[in-house]
């Protein structure tokens, strides 16, 4: 009788050291997708911030050339101070501050785009190489947001995706490991824009 009790204990904790490890296991497995996805998030940051600095000195080559102008300028600061104020600790990357963090850029992109829209007439403006220099580095470093946004998705794709299936969802709900946000095209986006001549 004792033999059969010992087995059954022995059994017991063979069983619980099992579910702990493979508890184990899943939460490493966690651990080893969410933080290449909030690493990634350090380089969605750093292109955009790359973007934010250039516009001081892309403000001021425009500034000599349209002084009547003043008000886009103003509206491309104003913008470039909110986009600036928005940091996400990368351990909340919830969907809802990706998304206020995506709205702050994005008045920062409409800002730029409105600033380069109106300065095309002025020639002597789009002759000048620093103003050239300055919107070649501009369109590099937004080629570079969407590279590291891309990424960014495709790793927070990877964590959720993982989080979410059974068994390991049991194991996210009693860790916390919550799900990630995305970056998403801007409302509006999917209409072509109209052209007219």
């Amino acid at each position: 009788m004792k033999k059969i009790g010992c087995i059954s204990v022995l059994a017991i904790v063979g069983l619980a050291l099992a579910a702990i490890m493979w508890g184990v296991g899943i939460y490493n497995n966690m651990v080893g997708l969410k933080e290449p996805a909030t690493s990634q998030w350090a380089n969605v940051e750093s292109a955009y911030q790359k973007r934010a600095d250039l516009v001081p000195n892309l403000v001021n080559t425009v500034k000599g050339y349209a002084e009547h102008e003043k008000g886009t300028l103003t509206e491309v600061i104003e913008a470039r101070a909110n986009a600036t104020k928005i940091n996400i600790d990368a351990s909340n990357l919830t969907p809802e501050n990706i998304a206020a963090f995506q709205s702050a850029q994005s008045g920062l992109s409409s800002s730029l785009s409105k600033l380069l829209a109106t300065f095309e007439a002025y020639p002597d403006l789009k002759a000048n190489e620093n103003f050239m220099a300055l919107q070649a580095e501009l369109s590099s470093v937004e080629n570079e947001i969407k590279f590291e946004r891309q990424k960014f998705n495709t790793k927070v794709q990877e964590y959720n995706t993982y989080i979410k299936k059974a068994p390991q969802n049991i194991v996210a709900n009693f860790t916390n490991f919550l799900e990630m946000g995305y970056f998403k095209a801007e409302q509006g986006s999917e209409k072509a824009p109209k052209v007219e001549f």
